[in-house]
């Protein structure tokens, strides 16, 4: 029997942080790709990957500072990141929307699916033309049902909304926009590849609200799908989704992802860890899978500080229970790759595989976490994975019956106190 041909040269992916929304009650525009000096550090950021086993990243083009508006764009803000992916031949892939559009368009018109989806088509050449290996990999609108929450119900971010029903119509757009953009792309790329990324959600009524329990099924089960709904063609059909549009589903795992529901009132309370409702991992992977039935990933998961060797182990174990299951789980991207900062706060959240020290220079230093290094190594030579990549990463994709060998040998077994 032929053995099967994963999407990717590894099995563990990683990435870079890229929002480049307008935050806060200041409403002042940030680049955190800036804020953590990776455009300087892009070569010594990319260096840190080929010795993690480490052959595909997630990486931005921040589009409100590229698109200078009349079909105009200055992409060389991303040089430096195409230069050190051909060095240390890592393959990118793309978000062109990470929670951030254009100063002065309205994300509820037309003209903002207009706009992004020429930026998108535009984006997609300049990156074509000096891609170092194919096929091209997009996230054209990154987390569109959670950017709903974040930009159009708890204000946050742009565009501010307050409501819950300019959430959903909010996130709507995002998803309408994405179509838009993934069509123009294929037009000139048919190859091209596209991962579409939420998180995976579990929210539960107080326990001394039961008549909340309606309320939280629908966060869980239908308002935390809106995008991937629209997109696959499960709802909304007249906006063009289909299966083989949504082609790659990413799936975002923090501990934060399961919740108590609030009642409508500010963002739901995470659930402790060690409470009985939270469900294992293993569950909503199988249970959003199970919707599309597309091949997917764990998109983005991470623990913090000293946690992260422990929420590595879990996360895989919890990964190979849903292949067990017959989920098509891919890989497993462990993000950040460099440490990022809390976004209210600035504090750094120690939840990279490098931490970031600042000197008294203002440089910020990057120092990988060993544990959580020693960890990704132990699983990569588990899952009969290289722990360092060669000359030409890409000759040979993961083999998939490898990943399904070792689920099935190591059996793992769904942590319902997973988190």
């Amino acid at each position: 029997m032929t053995s099967r041909a994963g999407i990717f040269p590894t099995f563990f992916l990683s990435g870079f942080e890229c929002s480049t929304f307008v935050w806060g009650k200041e409403r002042k525009r940030r680049d955190l790709a800036q804020e953590l000096r990776h455009y300087v550090h892009a070569d010594e950021d990319y260096a840190m990957l080929p010795p993690l086993g480490i052959a595909v990243a997630r990486e931005g083009v921040p589009w409100p500072f590229v698109d200078r508006g009349g079909g105009a764009y200055d992409f060389p803000c991303i040089d430096p990141f195409l230069d050190a992916q051909r060095r240390h031949k890592i393959l990118p892939i793309w978000d062109l929307c990470h929670y951030g559009y254009p100063d002065g368009l309205d994300p509820m018109s037309e003209d903002f699916i207009a706009r992004f989806t020429a930026y998108a088509r535009a984006a997609a050449r300049y990156v074509g033309e000096r891609a170092h290996h194919g096929p091209l990999c997009f996230t054209p609108v990154n987390e569109p049902t959670f950017w709903g929450y974040m930009g159009g119900e708890w204000e946050w971010c742009a565009p501010f909304g307050n409501s819950a029903d300019y959430r959903r119509r909010f996130s709507t757009m995002l998803a309408r926009a994405d179509i838009a953009a993934c069509k123009a792309i294929r037009e000139d790329s048919p190859d091209a590849r596209f991962v579409h990324i939420d998180p995976l959600v579990w929210v539960v009524p107080p326990r001394d609200r039961p008549d909340l329990a309606e309320e939280a099924h629908r966060e869980s089960y239908e308002d935390a799908y809106i995008a991937w709904d629209i997109l696959s063609g499960l709802k909304h059909p007249e906006y063009g989704g289909s299966p083989e549009l949504i082609d790659i589903l990413g799936f975002n795992n923090y501990s934060f992802g399961q919740m108590e529901y609030s009642g409508g009132d500010g963002p739901n309370i995470p659930l402790e860890p060690g409470d009985e409702r939270i469900r294992p991992v293993a569950d909503l992977l199988e249970e959003a899978w199970k919707r599309y039935q597309r091949p997917c990933i764990i998109a983005e998961t991470s623990g913090l500080h000293g946690d992260r060797p422990d929420w590595l182990n879990d996360i895989t174990n919890e990964g190979l229970a849903a292949v067990n299951r017959g989920v098509d789980l891919h890989g497993i991207c462990l993000f950040p790759a460099v440490d990022m900062t809390d976004w209210h706060t600035g504090e750094w959240l120690h939840m990279g595989i490098a931490d970031v020290e600042p000197l008294p220079s203002g440089a910020l230093m990057r120092k990988p976490f060993l544990p959580y290094v020693e960890a990704l190594h132990a699983w990569e030579r588990r899952l009969n994975r290289v722990t360092q990549l060669d000359d030409d990463p890409f000759d040979q994709p993961v083999t998939l019956d490898d990943i399904r060998k070792v689920a099935r040998e190591l059996d793992p077994q769904p942590d319902k106190a997973f988190g």
